[in-house]
């Protein structure tokens, strides 16, 4: 497939462009300083700025898919889907956080007691973002939470999937960076939330 991907340069994003490169895809690596992108078979870095939204719509236009790995926090969503919808580009991916996950019915993990505060307001931007994405009727979306610790690690390809629930095991909850690129390239070759958002942990 013919994928673009905004934020390729990223701790999330650098390991979806790797997952996806190794899956013989071919990759638009779109950031705002495209020689921070790796160097990899059938990638192309571009450079690219929400802030520019009209320069990314072109940015993006022909592609099969748009990923979005980007914070929350550092971007305006309004441009970010703008500029999806006007590429014309209907399959898009969102990497998410895991904030809008519940811990229990009807409560989200950004919203319980113990939740870092210095991750609040990226958590925030995610569930305004999913929610966003809930009514959105043009695009084909799907939004990926990680699990609570997100990060380095190695890639196993054996994790669980679940929905809107938090997942933890005995050690916490918590997934790779390596891992999840690998449960969102999946999804994208073989698409089964359709308009829905989905977690990975292990």
């Amino acid at each position: 497939m013919k994928i673009a991907l905004i934020g390729a340069s990223g701790q999330a994003g650098s390991r979806i462009l790797s997952e996806l490169s190794a899956r013989g895809h071919s990759v638009t690596a779109i950031a705002r300083d495209p020689a921070k992108v790796a160097s990899l078979p059938d990638v192309t870095a571009a450079a690219g700025d929400i802030e520019a939204p009209d320069a990314l719509a072109k940015l993006l236009e022909g592609h099969d898919a748009v990923i979005s790995s980007v914070h929350f926090s550092a971007s305006d969503p309004g441009k970010l889907l703008g500029a999806v919808k006007a590429s014309g580009v209907r399959r898009y991916y969102v990497v998410g956080g895991a904030g809008s996950l519940e811990v229990a019915p009807g409560v989200l993990l950004v919203n319980t007691p113990k939740f870092p505060e210095i991750y609040k307001s990226e958590a925030q931007g995610g569930v305004d973002y999913l929610n966003k994405l809930k009514g959105e009727k043009d695009l084909d979306w799907t939004f990926l939470s990680p699990s609570a610790a997100f990060g380095p690690g190695e890639r196993t390809g054996t994790f669980r999937l679940g929905k809107d629930e938090l997942l933890t095991n005995e050690h916490g909850s918590s997934i790779s960076f390596e891992d999840f690129a690998v449960a969102l390239v999946d999804e994208i070759e073989a698409p089964a939330h359709v308009r829905q958002r989905f977690t990975v942990g292990y």
